[in-house]
């Protein structure tokens, strides 16, 4: 039976599951109230800091859901994206609107990946 690892793992959620040489994050928020452009980067920082601690990086994301509060905010958050995702690595992705858990927050970032 392959093991499963749980990283930063609270009552409710971890942050990321690894089983199977994939790695599954929850969704990643940056501070509410911050610009849209702010709140993308922090998400992908944060993206990032959890797949490297997973034994991934963003050159192996697989699929991202990205949920935005506004899709006015789409062309300011894929302009973070464009420059965040390394070329030739583009993921399968969606995006859509949709009302996120709190007051202020405008993006959320969910992302599967394999394991290098």
């Amino acid at each position: 039976m392959a093991e499963i690892k749980r990283i930063n793992t609270g009552q409710r959620m971890s942050q990321a599951v690894v089983h199977d040489g994939l790695v599954w994050l929850a969704g990643q928020c940056g501070t509410a109230g911050e610009s849209i452009t702010a709140q993308t980067e922090e998400s992908l920082a944060k993206i990032e800091r959890l797949l490297t601690q997973a034994g991934s990086e963003k050159s192996r994301i697989l699929s991202t859901t990205i949920w935005l509060a506004d899709m006015d905010d789409y062309d300011a958050m894929n302009a973070v994206w464009d420059a965040w995702i390394p070329p030739g690595a583009a993921p399968a992705r969606a995006c859509g609107e949709s009302r996120l858990a709190g007051t202020g927050y405008d993006v959320e970032i969910i992302c599967v990946a394999a394991l290098k």
